[in-house]
């Protein structure tokens, strides 16, 4: 049996907690993992069936997804199907039978993180629980420098945004200063302005806060 890991400590606040969803129409299956995923650390959170797990998914926090392949209405890779663009924050781990390994393979392909071919045994469970955990708490991370970036390029003038815009299709001051219609001098302080609403000091930094903010920038608004 594996032994119990350790507590959780307040260094790790900014992580995801160990949730881990298991969704399986067996009582036993949910009864055993439960006790085990408490023993190693994790914080499990049952589901009778995927139905139930899916009027749920876009209010649960992020957290693995220990999911059953064979269950009756909705199976495990009708879940996957569903759960769409949800599957960052809710990582999936497909439990299998026996001879359900291409179903397995075509999950993947849809986006679940691993399978696990029952009967499986619990260090691999883990392996596999960490890996997916790993996974979240980088695409978390991601996530909130995302919110990050796009609040403060929401902070900017119009006209702050339009010389950011030019400048990360790479254009120099002076070309952004002909596409504005403004003077390069003009350019220049919306530029030095810009840079203070972001928190930065050199071009680089606000490119990158661009980059992950994405399609929030927009395009330029026209010369005036």
């Amino acid at each position: 049996m594996l032994k119990q890991g350790p507590a959780s400590t307040s260094g790790h606040e900014s992580a995801p907690q160990r949730i881990v969803y298991v969704v399986d129409d067996e009582s036993e299956v949910r009864r055993s993992l439960g006790f085990f995923l408490k023993a190693a650390d994790f914080l499990p959170r049952p589901y009778l069936n995927g139905a139930d797990f899916l009027s749920d998914a876009s209010e649960l926090s992020p957290g693995c997804v220990l999911l059953d392949l064979r269950m009756g209405e909705i199976d495990g890779l009708k879940v996957i199907e569903r759960l769409e663009g949800r599957m960052r924050r809710l990582p999936v781990i497909l439990m299998t039978g026996h001879g359900d390994i291409g179903t397995a393979v075509r999950a993947m392909k849809l986006g679940a993180v691993d399978f696990l071919e029952k009967p499986f045994e619990e260090p691999v469970l883990v392996e596999a629980l960490e890996r997916a955990f790993a996974m979240l708490s980088r695409d978390v991370a991601e996530e909130r420098e995302r919110r990050e970036a796009e609040q403060l390029i929401e902070g900017l003038t119009p006209r702050e945004r339009d010389v950011l815009v030019l400048l990360s299709e790479g254009r120099s001051n002076k070309e952004v200063a002909i596409a504005l219609d403004l003077s390069v001098r003009t350019v220049e302080m919306h530029r030095a302005a810009m840079f203070d609403r972001l928190g930065v000091r050199t071009l680089p930094e606000a490119l990158r806060l661009a980059f992950r903010a994405g399609s929030v920038l927009g395009q330029p608004a026209a010369a005036h």
